[in-house]
């Protein structure tokens, strides 16, 4: 059975692992490989500014919106920051180490600016913040929030609801609301055929090209 969880137990689970799994650690290691329609690129700053239906694609992490800026620091580590066209959301999806055997699983998570930090690994979910786990292709947990923070190395995750914030609205009146299915649940019977994307690459969330 699901349960939705307020506010004061969710900052008890900010401190847990999201699951058992972990996620790809091979990622970090990999090129950013980015399109897009435009590029714009200061070689004194290190800065590169990517527009129009930007995707970026990181070893099994997928990052799109309508506009990206790349920094890269001395030491050769890449963040960046994608935002989304005015009433979108951008979307990220990564995938998750799991047992052999085991049912493919898949981080996806949307919000009006996501930013990534290469020296962290950290992905930050701002305005009207989702993060989704799926399991064998189906839907297993869900968080919403104004901002969730999450960490690819360590798996831990935190949620703010920030009452009053720009992007707490709607019914959740800026409280945090998840979505966990038990932990020793069995994997729910994927939707579609098994090993399907999760998302047409094609589109930037909401279905919009």
């Amino acid at each position: 059975m699901k349960h939705l969880l307020p506010l004061p137990l969710l900052l008890c689970l900010a401190c847990a692992p999201f699951g058992l799994a972990h996620a790809e650690k091979a990622d970090r290691q990999q090129p950013m490989n980015i399109e897009a329609d435009a590029l714009r690129h200061n070689a004194q700053q290190q800065t590169s500014v990517f527009t129009g239906r930007v995707v970026v694609t990181k070893g099994s992490i997928v990052l799109r919106g309508a506009r990206l800026e790349v920094r890269e620091d001395a030491q050769g580590y890449q963040s960046g920051v994608v935002t989304a066209e005015a009433g979108q959301r951008a979307f990220f999806r990564q995938k998750r180490d799991t047992a052999p055997g085991a049912p493919e699983e898949f981080i996806e998570g949307e919000g009006e600016t996501i930013e990534y930090n290469g020296r962290t690994d950290n992905v930050r979910i701002l305005r009207r913040a989702e993060l989704r786990r799926y399991r064998g292709g189906a839907l297993s947990d869900e968080l919403q929030g104004a901002t969730i923070v999450y960490n690819n190395l360590t798996d831990v995750f935190s949620v703010d609801g920030q009452k009053g914030a720009p992007g707490a609205t709607g019914t959740s009146g800026g409280r945090v609301r998840a979505v966990l299915a038990p932990k020793d649940a069995p994997a729910p019977a994927p939707a579609g055929t098994p090993g399907a994307p999760l998302r047409p690459s094609t589109t930037l969330g909401n279905g919009k090209p």
